[in-house]
């Protein structure tokens, strides 16, 4: 396992307990942290890139006690946060070529020749004169993984890597951060959208109010949701009625009325057929049955 968490907390001085006893061991490859706003999750982040320190418990990254060896886990560690910015002054390449240098690359025309490929990795290399302030949404996150990894790290942290991304540059995002895996290393994929742990991640885990939920592969967790998906057709003063009494998941005009799916161990009064489950529905299912303890009417 590249990294081992055990038995971790994190109270902060106003007492609020953010993390509760998280205990797991991830894996190489891609990883998946899911879970709501306010989950802990980047409570979690921030331990692990060595900028918060827990209350109690113990971490070790690809064999680094994370506590005792803080300045050798950095030095394999990549890291691009939600707010990741920029500064106005530096052009695209100059940026990179800022952050190839803090990680130690001093040979100029090395670190010059890693920059080029890097930018071209990251389809930045026609821009690289550019502003990097000046750069799309979609740009900028890609300058920012290209950031995290000029010095081949083993271990990257991203935190909610595609928030406000259009869906082509999303998949595109989650593309690259596949394509990176194929090198031994092991990528922490924070977010909040679903798509992007179905789609990229073997492993993953979710957390609700600082404990951890669920543990395994994104199919166990697909599996906890197996006969509780249905699909209806409704008319439309039926609708606010149905969302009352189940989670609804989509609901799609269709003629004179609309097509609804919503997550239930069983649906009464209405006319409803099983529709097989993905990752949204089980996340909803989990969310709103295992962990609220909410039942269907």
């Amino acid at each position: 396992m590249s990294i081992s968490i055990r038995s971790l907390n994190k109270v902060y001085p106003n007492g609020f307990h953010a993390l509760k006893d998280i205990n797991m061991e991830i894996p190489t490859g891609m990883f998946g942290l899911l879970g709501p706003n306010g989950a802990g999750k980047s409570t979690l982040m921030r331990i692990l890139v060595a900028l918060n320190e827990p209350s109690s418990g113990e971490v070790e990254v690809f064999g680094y006690n994370l506590l005792k060896e803080r300045k050798e886990v950095r030095k394999i560690l990549g890291y691009l946060p939600q707010d990741f910015r920029f500064f106005a002054k530096y052009k695209t390449y100059e940026f990179l070529d800022y952050a190839a240098r803090l990680s130690g690359m001093n040979n100029g025309k090395q670190r010059r020749q890693k920059v080029d490929a890097m930018l071209e990795s990251v389809g930045l290399f026609e821009v690289r004169e550019r502003y990097a302030n000046k750069l799309s949404g979609g740009m900028k996150r890609r300058l920012g993984i290209a950031q995290a990894l000029i010095h081949n790290p083993k271990l990257i942290i991203v935190d909610e890597p595609t928030t406000g991304l259009d869906p082509e540059e999303r998949i595109r995002f989650r593309n690259l951060l596949s394509k990176v895996t194929e090198n031994e290393v092991t990528i922490i994929l924070s977010t909040h959208i679903v798509g992007d742990i179905s789609s990229t991640c073997n492993c993953m885990a979710l957390m609700n109010m600082g404990e951890l939920a669920f543990f395994g592969a994104p199919q166990d967790i697909l599996k906890e949701a197996e006969g509780k998906v249905w699909r209806m057709k409704v008319k439309g003063e039926d609708l606010n009625k149905i969302d009352k009494l189940y989670p609804v998941i989509t609901t799609i005009p269709s003629g004179k009325g609309w097509e609804v799916q919503v997550v239930a161990d069983e649906v009464k009064g209405y006319d409803a057929e099983p529709y097989p489950p993905n990752i949204e529905h089980a996340y909803v299912y989990y969310m709103e049955k295992k962990l609220s303890g909410w039942v269907s009417n």
